[in-house]
């Protein structure tokens, strides 16, 4: 099959993927010169550096190509296994943290990787760039390069090496220093500048259609990859990704890129898998983001309200189709090291959002309104399109007139985390294993405009804000766990953000894809052992 017979030709709509008509539907992918996978993608990022941008949307292509210290592991000691990082050892004091990195690795170009590479991306790309990086590297000082496989990361304060290895397969992708240093490190680079060490290199991209990545037939562990190329087509219509699975048009579909209400049908399909593990370490959260420097949700009493008119069981069961969890706060259910039950908790009830909104003084107008939100709905998932849906209902039911503004991925990051332009809006955000990994930043303050998935709805405590740097320079494991449950408790009762479900995600393959959920993040790890029965 050509890469041109892999556009998106008919392909968005499940009535023309099946299509006899359509050249994909005669030409089936397990016939190839090359060993091809093909993957189904809804959704293409802006950027591709997860140096830069920690999310699962990168990660999801990025990872294959651009690899981190360490990644997650069912069986590995602390649940990790060595990437570029063969070993980690923190000291005492927590002031430092000593890696000592792979031999024999080179770049995609050739040239090879040193801790030179390393030093570079914590100082110039992690620290001070990415979403989470900058939080989790907050207090790193230097990074001594002793030698070319050992790189130190010494911290101007205690900093836990619990939270460090915690973060390494989110927060520590490297770039080659000799690519990079010296260029504008914000703009997202193109594909032929994404070089990494990993088991794929980017060889191709087509907007709206496909990403192309070909076998770095240099890769360092060997044996590896097992296929000659991935491609990522992007089918944005989710009902089309399960009609290209059906028609053997690709290969394999993950994120619940299959519609959940598709599952058990599709399920009893030959020749088809649907998996659910590989998601084990990447919680995600349903999460309404709120701008403080509205003056209706600047005031306590509102958030409260908007948080009793959301029936968190009514989401889980219709929207969710019971594969979620109704939330309670910012740490899930699945974290026992750090959750705790005992937060302030908001039930379903009309009644009381009334009440609390006309103690706030917004009495409904003549036509039932109190005042009027923009709500700006994710677009990354149907989940959480769905509830930006149900929301605007739950608030009118309570006199609040929420009107929906839909942008595509680039547009709601932009609206959100750089323009602010929203009222309301809804995240799916990830819990990785530590509350300092992608959690405290939502209600943090401090960080600049621009920055993805982070607190940009103007919320500032200063008390939050103390907490949160106190437990991120606490060595001590249990002081540090309870100052997370004392972390919940205070989001909970303010209410800068709400909490509403949690849940993971579903695969669905076709049999003939071996090696699926190898791992607790598989979806976002590298492929290397990924095959194709023939």
């Amino acid at each position: 099959m050509t890469l041109a017979a892999l556009s998106r030709r008919g392909l968005l709509k499940a009535s023309l993927i099946l299509a006899a008509s359509t050249a994909l539907s005669t030409t089936r992918l397990m016939a190839q010169e090359k060993t091809r996978l093909v993957v189904a993608a809804d959704s293409e990022p802006k950027n591709l550096n997860p140096a830069v941008v920690a999310s699962n949307g990168v990660f999801f292509l990025s990872s294959k190509v651009i690899e981190p210290l360490a990644e997650a592991s069912f069986d590995g000691e602390n649940g990790l296994a060595p990437r570029l990082a063969l070993s980690w050892e923190g000291a005492e004091d927590g002031l430092s943290v000593t890696f000592k990195l792979r031999e024999g690795v080179t770049w995609h170009d050739g040239k090879p990787f040193t801790s030179e590479d390393v030093a570079f991306s914590a100082l110039e790309l992690w620290k001070p760039l990415q979403n989470l990086g900058r939080s989790v590297f907050a207090n790193l000082d230097a990074v001594d390069t002793p030698d070319a496989h050992t790189a130190v990361f010494k911290f101007a304060k205690p900093t836990p090496i619990q939270l460090i290895r915690n973060a390494l397969p989110a927060v520590t992708a490297v770039l080659p220093k000799h690519v990079f240093a010296g260029s504008d490190l914000k703009a997202a680079p193109t594909i032929d500048k994404l070089i990494g060490t990993g088991p794929f290199k980017f060889t191709e991209y087509r907007p709206g259609e496909y990403y192309l990545l070909s076998k770095n037939e240099n890769y360092w562990e060997k044996g590896e990859p097992k296929v000659d190329e991935i491609v990522f087509r992007v089918l944005p219509d989710r009902a089309g990704a399960g009609a290209a699975l059906e028609a053997e048009e690709v290969h394999l579909a993950a994120f619940s890129a299959v519609p959940l209400a598709d599952l058990d049908r599709i399920s009893k399909v030959p020749g088809i898998k649907v998996i659910s593990k590989g998601y084990e370490a990447l919680t995600y959260q349903l999460v309404v983001e709120i701008n403080h420097r509205r003056k209706e949700l600047a005031n306590l009493k509102v958030r409260q309200a908007i948080a009793h008119a959301i029936d968190r069981d009514f989401v889980v069961k219709t929207i969710f189709l019971g594969y979620a969890a109704t939330a309670t706060g910012p740490v899930p259910k699945n974290a026992p090291e750090f959750y705790t039950a005992d937060v302030p908790t908001y039930d379903f009830s009309v009644d009381k959002a009334n009440a609390l909104l006309d103690e706030a003084g917004y009495k409904r107008g003549a036509e039932g309104t109190r005042f009027q939100l923009k709500l700006l709905p994710a677009p990354y998932f149907n989940e959480t399109r769905q509830f930006g849906d149900y929301l605007r209902q739950a608030l009118a039911a309570v006199g609040i007139d929420a009107v929906i503004v839909n942008n595509d991925a680039a547009g709601h990051q932009k609206a959100v985390y750089t323009d602010h332009a929203f009222d309301l809006a809804v995240a799916p955000p990830v819990f990785r294993g530590d509350p300092a990994i992608s959690t405290t930043i939502l209600v943090r303050s401090g960080t600049p405009d621009g920055v993805p998935f982070s607190n940009q709805g103007g919320y500032a405590n200063a008390d939050l804000d103390a907490l949160i740097d106190k437990a991120a320079a606490t060595v001590d494991t249990a002081a540090r766990t309870e100052l997370y449950k004392e972390f919940q408790k205070k989001v909970t009762a303010d209410l800068p953000l709400i909490n509403v479900a949690e849940w993971g995600f579903i695969t669905v393959a076709r049999d003939s894809v071996e090696n699926v959920a190898s791992n607790p993040r598989w979806a976002v790890s590298n492929w290397a052992d990924v095959a194709l029965k023939s």
